[in-house]
């Protein structure tokens, strides 16, 4: 018999800062965006996050070298092509089924995930300050911080 091994929450003690975006923009254009506002040089990454071999999320990084700062920028939702439902008025129509990131979050359009160390209260004027450049991006509805200590799926932020 083989020997099972688990992974504990404590093993992934990652500092990181979470900022939600609710924007109608697709990704490529709001990374874009993201570019123009923040300065930065987000390019997407060449393997997408791939959720149960059928959804690709695109994911988007960004090394800043001057700050020593990881950031990644990702969407929320996938979408996979639901084939069972095949009978009905609408079988000619395909329909689709999400997948979420974070779960706790649905409404949530994009997320920004910001790896970097430093006292807490930096961070956090580091992050106001981002998010003030966010909701000057046209497109963006509103921009804010989520406390990643409460998030249940927080293991699903670690790719």
């Amino acid at each position: 018999m083989a020997a099972v091994h688990k992974l504990t929450e404590d093993l992934y003690e990652g500092t990181f800062d979470l900022i939600a975006l609710h924007s109608s923009l697709q990704d490529f254009a709001l990374a874009y965006a993201l570019n123009l506002a923040l300065k930065s040089n987000f390019k997407r990454r060449r393997r997408d996050l791939d959720i149960s071999g059928r959804i690709a999320i695109p994911i988007f990084e960004w090394k800043d070298d001057l700050h020593d700062r990881y950031w990644t920028f990702f969407t929320n939702k996938g979408a996979a092509k639901d084939i069972a439902a095949e009978n009905g008025l609408f079988k000619e129509e395909p329909s689709y089924r999400y997948h979420h990131i974070l779960l706790e979050h649905r409404e949530v359009d994009y997320f920004l995930k910001i790896e970097q160390d430093g006292a807490d209260n930096y961070r956090q004027a580091e992050n106001e300050n981002t998010i003030a450049k966010l909701l000057t991006i046209s497109k963006v509805i509103t921009a804010y911080t989520v406390e990643t200590q409460k998030l249940k799926s927080k293991n699903n932020l670690i790719f």
